[in-house]
């Protein structure tokens, strides 16, 4: 049985992952006559522009997530401890910018950081550049992470064993130190190194606000790939991404199993309170304070921004018509409808495979089901550039020959949201008490059966929350989706990109027209998802 859920994954990752990338791989380090240049790893890694590119991309990933973690778990305590009116729609809230394309979040602090934005309509303070900017940006993006990750335990940590603590003499800082952070210390780590990830990753947000001096792997993979067409180098530095995120990757495995075995919870219910006295009031009008400021000014800035001189729809009428410069073949405004179309065959095609996924890793089997969670994992590990443009090498001949096929962009974003579905669903899956599966085996019931009859009724909510989320980072894929994106069919991130990448008033408000767009479509599918997750009961405490 177990063979038979894993065939299909296993396919579809060999045949849309693996070969792709081999492919790319193989192209920038074989010889003419088939030999290997391994030597070109120690020509790449020596010239000193590279290493700037990797001290700064490791640098500036620290210093990311260190920020992040700082700003954020005051939020994560409010959140987990805290009960007051319009908890669940602040929390979807301050979730929206995570599940917001790299390209949108670029351009959100563009309209408040850069040329014209508010900071320099305000004070003359310009940031864009800058890379103050970037990591301004990262904060925003990454907040939900730390906030779900370390408050979702926080709120189930029995509260009476800090209690305990004070009534034996300790200080509260001290029982706090003592008692709750050991418990957080493993949440705390994944959720650091899950940041730390996806800022070692970064590219959207470079490409935007970084400017030249300003480059991370990502992005310097596409410029070797794209601008300068030097795929030895690009192929060098795919690898070293490769194998610094797979090292990330097996120490976020190590913190998440402590975290699951070494933790007895209870029910969140039970813990949260609404504040009381001055000092908690403050603790929580500053957080807010910090979720307007950080979180809702750079969002309200863009929608400012995309508005005309007289506060009109002009730019937003402009995306309906064909632009004199060639920017595009077809009206802007076509890509929302492509976006949304490639969007959902993405996540058909995710939940089918990470749902077949999670069941077959819902059955332990020692190294066999390690090994393939790790192979799940692996797209987040390797340059999407690197994926996309391997689409455009391997898949161009029969019977995979798919360069002009329109399913090209939704299996390269499929393979993005499979993670965020095998990691969605898995703990729901793994809740479900085996006995009922073996008591269904014995009345009789076939195993697609008993999954029908006994599994999907429990963790059918956390399948539409799996497709709410594989859903969204689809419509704002764009490493990959960059490459393959038709010029008569592009995407929503690759429109903006494309907007942004032209001089001129128009283009600039057109951009920030787009992204509002996006931005709206990614809020709605996110209020919708936070009402289905707050729906369902709770399994797999402190998941995202």
């Amino acid at each position: 049985m177990r063979v038979a859920l894993v065939l299909l994954p296993a396919v579809f990752f060999a045949v849309f992952f693996a070969y792709p990338v081999a492919a790319i791989v193989g192209r920038g380090l074989k010889t003419g006559e088939g030999g290997w240049q391994f030597g070109r790893f120690g020509e790449v890694l020596a010239r000193p522009e590279i290493l700037d590119v990797l001290w700064f991309t490791t640098w500036q990933a620290m210093a990311s997530t260190v920020l992040t973690l700082l700003v954020a778990l005051p939020g994560a305590y409010v959140f987990a401890r805290y009960d007051f009116p319009g908890k669940q729609v602040l929390r979807a809230v301050v979730t929206v910018p995570f599940v917001l394309p790299t390209v949108v979040v670029g351009t959100a602090f563009l309209a408040l950081v850069g040329r014209g934005g508010l900071l320099d309509e305000l004070g003359g303070i310009r940031l864009d550049t800058t890379v103050w900017a970037i990591l301004l940006a990262h904060v925003f993006f990454n907040y939900a992470v730390v906030v779900r990750t370390v408050g979702g335990l926080w709120a189930q940590l029995d509260p009476r064993q800090e209690e305990a603590a004070r009534v034996l003499g300790a200080s509260r800082f001290a029982a706090w130190r003592r008692v709750t952070l050991p418990a957080l210390g493993p949440a705390v780590a994944a959720a650091g190194l899950m940041v730390f990830l996806f800022t070692y990753t970064s590219f959207g947000v470079i490409v935007i606000l970084g400017g030249p001096g300003y480059r991370t792997l990502e992005a310097e993979i596409y410029r070797q790939t794209a601008q300068l067409l030097d795929l030895p180098t690009a192929a060098v530095l795919t690898l070293v991404q490769f194998a610094a995120v797979a090292a990330i990757l097996a120490v976020h495995a190590w913190t998440v199993r402590r975290r699951e075995s070494a933790l007895r919870l209870v029910d969140p219910a039970s813990t949260a309170r609404r504040p009381r006295g001055a000092g908690q009031w403050a603790l929580f009008g500053g957080v807010l304070a910090s979720i307007v400021l950080l979180l809702l000014l750079p969002l309200g800035v863009l929608v400012a921004r995309s508005l005309d001189a007289g506060g009109g729809l002009g730019y937003y009428r402009a995306l309906m018509s064909v632009d004199a410069g060639g920017t595009f073949v077809v009206p802007p405004l076509e890509a929302v409808g492509n976006s949304l179309r490639y969007a959902l065959a993405a996540t058909a095609i995710a939940v089918l495979v990470g749902g077949l996924a999670a069941a077959a890793l819902t059955r332990r089997a020692g190294r066999f089901v390690r090994g393939f969670d790790a192979l799940l994992m692996l797209p987040l590990g390797v340059s999407a550039v690197t994926v996309g443009f391997g689409f455009l090498i391997a898949l161009d001949e029969p019977p995979l020959d798919l360069r002009q096929e329109w399913i090209l962009v939704p299996l390269a974003q499929a393979l993005v949201g499979v993670p965020f579905v095998v990691r969605t669903m898995l703990p729901v899956l793994r809740a479900v008490d085996e006995r009922l599966r073996e008591a269904a085996a014995v009345l009789g019931a076939s195993p697609l059966r008993a999954w029908r009859e006994v599994d999907l009724p429990m963790v059918r909510r956390a399948l539409l929350v799996a497709a709410g989320f594989a859903f969204a980072v689809s419509l704002g894929e764009f490493g990959a989706t960059v490459f393959i994106a038709r010029a008569d069919a592009p995407t929503l991130p690759v429109a903006v990109a494309r907007l942004l990448g032209r001089p001129g008033e128009l283009n600039y408000g057109q951009a920030m027209a787009l992204s509002t767009i996006l931005m709206a479509v990614c809020a709605v599918a996110l209020l919708l998802l936070e009402r289905v997750r707050t729906g369902r009961t709770a399994a797999g405490s402190g998941e995202f």
